[in-house]
């Protein structure tokens, strides 16, 4: 099967002879996690804070530290139910009967109160590690859909472990024991370290709430284009039917240095839409009173409809918006320079094997530079379904070069 995709930045036309092979990092029948100690593990199997079926993963994040060429690699397990130890945690180098081990990020103590010490992490959903070295993480503060701290926002330094930066989420901004915000995006200043705005998602809630860093204001910004859809709560994924009914859980920015006006992306997770808004006026506060549903509406744009729902999203530097389609299960491509419509959305990867359900998508520099995809995905289907079966792979971080991506060359 041809593809064609537009490259803009030359007007050249980049041929995709096939939808090639992703780059297996990582898979596990199911996740084997590390304990202080065995007498730790037996007691959280004991108490029922560790149920090894709702370990469930769903981002991943990359760093690579000091030009290394083998990066440090993080994901994230949500406390959809009270028996998930750590909800952060990092890759090692140990092989387990199951999958390679993780390790409790930063440390075990963070997680283990279990929501009694909201000092602590709670559970997270999605992580961003910007371009200086920082992991940002968003606390949603539930467990089992059960509202125990308030949402919370950290920055740590991957060179040292150290918080640079703390946020609480004050009560006017979530709706408690609705609100479950899983995705941050943070705005980089071009020429040096300072982050000027974090935008985080609210699924459930319906909602983007941004934060002016440097100010210490934070705003809600809550519409129809926020919401889910009626067409699209039930997802379909390898024969396999669940509902699902989020609003938005995704937020990408236009990068840098593009050139005209520079938009926020965003989707629900219950939705084919694709929408945009001009990201100098989502970052005036004054466009955005409390509880005003009808605040700059008229400045929303619906960008296109895909046909299915989209997950996890991310941004390259050129202006490619990569999102994990569920239907068919792949990476679909769109140049932020054109229409988006069918003939400019373009399917990069296609497999039903690898691809189920792919609710972590990060682009990130490499040791030389270059940049490369990484995804995450977890058979969600299954873990909210029949259940899953631990003598096949469910999840899996795979990775590709963005350039050998978007031109159909081979990942490897």
């Amino acid at each position: 099967m041809q593809t064609v995709l537009r490259a803009c930045l030359g007007c050249c036309l980049w041929l995709l002879a096939s939808v090639q092979a992703l780059e297996s990092i990582f898979g596990s029948f199911n996740l084997e996690l590390e304990f202080p100690t065995p007498q730790e593990r037996e007691r959280t199997l004991r108490e029922g804070l560790y149920d090894p079926s709702s370990v469930i993963p769903v981002d991943v994040d990359v760093y690579y530290k000091h030009g290394d060429a083998t990066p440090s690699i993080f994901v994230t397990i949500p406390r959809f139910a009270k028996g998930v130890p750590y909800s952060l945690a990092y890759v090692t180098n140990e092989m387990r009967p199951n999958g390679t081990l993780l390790q409790a990020y930063p440390s075990y103590e963070w997680h283990k109160t279990h929501g009694a010490d909201c000092n602590g992490l709670t559970s997270v959903y999605r992580t961003q590690i910007d371009e200086c070295g920082r992991m940002w993480i968003l606390d949603s503060g539930e467990i089992d859909f059960i509202q125990l701290c308030p949402p919370q926002l950290y920055a740590i330094d991957l060179e040292n472990g150290k918080i640079v930066h703390q946020y609480k989420m004050p009560k006017r901004l979530y709706k408690e024991g609705v609100s479950r915000f899983v995705t941050p995006t943070v705005d980089l200043h071009p020429e040096n370290c300072d982050v000027t705005f974090v935008y985080m998602a609210d699924s459930i809630g319906d909602g983007i709430v941004v934060y002016d860093v440097a100010a210490q204001q934070s705003w809600r910004i809550e519409n129809k284009f926020t919401y889910p859809h009626p067409d699209f709560g039930t997802f379909t994924i390898a024969g396999e039917s669940f509902q699902l009914w989020d609003g938005t859980v995704s937020t990408t920015l236009t990068p840098h240095g593009l050139g005209g006006r520079r938009m926020l992306y965003f989707h629900s997770l219950s939705s084919e839409w694709q929408m945009g808004i001009p990201l100098d006026v989502v970052n005036n506060g004054s466009n955005w009173k409390l509880n005003d549903i009808g605040a700059a509406l008229e400045q929303f744009q619906l960008l296109g409809k895909r046909g299915s729902q989209c997950v996890g999203t991310a941004m390259s530097e050129t202006g490619f918006l990569l999102c994990g389609l569920v239907k068919p299960s792949s990476i679909l491509a769109w140049n932020i320079r054109e229409p988006y419509s069918h003939q400019n959305l373009v399917m990069l990867v296609e497999d039903e094997e690898r691809l189920q359900f792919t609710s972590g998508l990060k682009i990130v520099r490499n040791h030389e530079g270059k940049e490369e995809m990484w995804a995450l995905s977890n058979r969600l289907q299954k873990a909210f379904g029949a259940g899953l079966n631990y003598k096949e792979v469910n999840f899996r971080i795979l990775k590709c070069g963005v350039q050998e991506l978007l031109s159909g060359r081979p990942c490897i």
